[in-house]
Parts: C-alpha cells; structure tokens; sequence
C-alpha cells in the first residue's frame, strides 16, 4: 500500500479509489481479477466495478506477497485455496511459512551482500585517501 490516507467512508470504493489507495494500477487490478487472484468484484447498474473493505484488505495482502517475491502462480494457488474456505488453512500456513523462510533466506543473503559493497567502497575510500595510489583495484 503506497498511501497511508484514510479510507473514504464509503460503503464501496470504485477502481480510482482502489489505485489511489493501493498504488496498484487499472490494469493490474484488471489482470489480478481475470487471474483469480482477486474474486469477481461487484459492479453497479452502469456495469462500474465497486470494492469493498474486505477486497481492499485482500489486495494489500496480495501486494505483499508480491512485494516480497511470490510469483503469480505461487499467488493464485493461495488466492485458490483461500477461495475454497477454512478447510484450506493448513495449506495456506504451510505456503506462507514457506515464503517466510525464502524471504528470511533472501534477506541474509542481501546483508551479505550490503556488507561486500560497503568493504568495497571503504576500500575505495581508503585508497582516495592516499595521494599516489593506485585506485584501480
């Protein structure tokens, strides 16, 4: 979620709500709908697509997923065993402790790797530092 603003205090939000509120743009709501990532969202008498605070609540979950690496396809199993009710819970669990772990693993890996370039650009520093050297290495 990209904005911290309050929620209109409406009972439905329409899809310029819903990117204003995500940060999320038309088309990827349209592509996480027509995916089965999100279920069919309501639509007024014009045919005008209106969320809910519960639609809302699911697509700030999915961009964390999202943002934290799952793929689509990873996405759509959980939004399908979502779909399919409590029985599907365990499952659920099992893929999100998974995802947890692969992050947790991804994150150690990118302070190692933090850790490498701020040697380097000490090293770098260090050589700046001294007039005559060779700051090639």
């Amino acid at each position: 979620m990209t904005s911290e603003q309050p929620l209109p205090q409406e009972p439905t939000l329409t899809i310029a709500q819903v990117v204003e509120h995500t940060g999320l743009s038309h088309d990827t709501l349209r592509y996480y709908e027509k995916a089965g990532l999100i279920q069919r969202v309501g639509r007024t008498t014009g045919n005008q697509r209106r969320y809910e605070a519960a639609d809302l609540a699911w697509l700030e979950f999915l961009i964390r997923l999202r943002e934290t690496g799952m793929s689509i396809a990873d996405m759509q199993r959980f939004a399908e065993l979502r779909a399919r009710g409590d029985a599907t819970v365990p499952d659920r669990l099992a893929m999100l402790r998974e995802h947890r772990a692969d992050l947790a693993d991804r994150i150690r890996a990118l302070r190692r790797n933090a850790a490498s370039l701020d040697d380097k650009i000490d090293h770098y520093e260090r050589l700046l530092d001294q007039p005559g050297s060779d700051a090639l290495s």
